[in-house]
């Protein structure tokens, strides 16, 4: 005898619900700390000497190849804009994120008017690392990330003018936004922004992040 539609309807509803609530999609409970999964290459710091707040140190390409996040990492990919270099760090971020299983959730700011509250969004899903693409981004960090120390952030393809020792940034010459009326750089290239680079950017940045070399500015010239 076969159940009534209503009864078979309500188990797909109860089925669905429970797929939906499996712990890749829910952040809400605890999880185990975030460590590095392997280690830096020769070349990456200075072993003599760590480097100091707000340092820029150039590794040696490839010099974090070695390193990934444990299982379980959690991380929110801010962004805002929709020019070739932000779209170049975005695919970064994601493709990476595929590659290391890691748990990604995006925010993105709406507007101009949004690039604050979105950060608060970001902030709000207490994630293990914050990554930033776009340029917009750079002045509203500079606002909050000093109030949320233990929050830490990866800002990507640009850089924050003061950062605070939870703020690490992966920059180039091509690239080098700092906001803070500064303006652009008289040495900023789109171009620069290629998939090559782009993707060592997150890695070298996700790597520093890990091993806990955080609020430097890793310079990626050698591209």
């Amino acid at each position: 005898m076969r159940p009534p539609l209503r009864a078979v309807a309500a188990l797909a509803t109860a089925a669905a619900l429970l797929a939906g609530c499996g712990s890749g999609d829910d952040w809400s409970g605890p999880h185990p700390a975030p460590s590095a999964v392997g280690a830096l290459g020769p070349g990456f710091v200075d072993p003599s000497a760590s480097p100091t707040p707000e340092a820029t140190i150039t590794p040696r390409p490839g010099s974090w190849n070695g390193v990934h996040p444990s299982k379980g990492y959690r991380v929110v990919l801010l962004t805002a804009g929709d020019d070739d270099p932000t779209k170049a760090l975005v695919t970064a971020v994601k493709d990476w994120a595929d590659a290391e299983d890691v748990a990604l959730k995006t925010v993105v700011a709406a507007d101009a008017h949004d690039l604050v509250p979105a950060v608060t969004r970001a902030l709000e899903l207490h994630p293990d690392l914050i990554v930033s693409a776009g340029n917009d981004l750079v002045d509203p960090l500079a606002v909050v990330t000093a109030s949320h120390l233990s929050q830490q952030f990866l800002v990507v393809g640009a850089e924050l003018a003061e950062p605070t020792h939870n703020v690490t940034a992966v920059d180039w010459s091509g690239a080098s936004f700092r906001g803070e009326g500064l303006g652009m750089s008289s040495t900023y290239d789109p171009g620069s922004f290629t998939a090559e680079r782009c993707s060592a950017a997150v890695r070298a940045g996700v790597a520093a992040v890990l091993n806990n070399l955080t609020g430097i500015v890793i310079w990626l010239d050698q591209f």
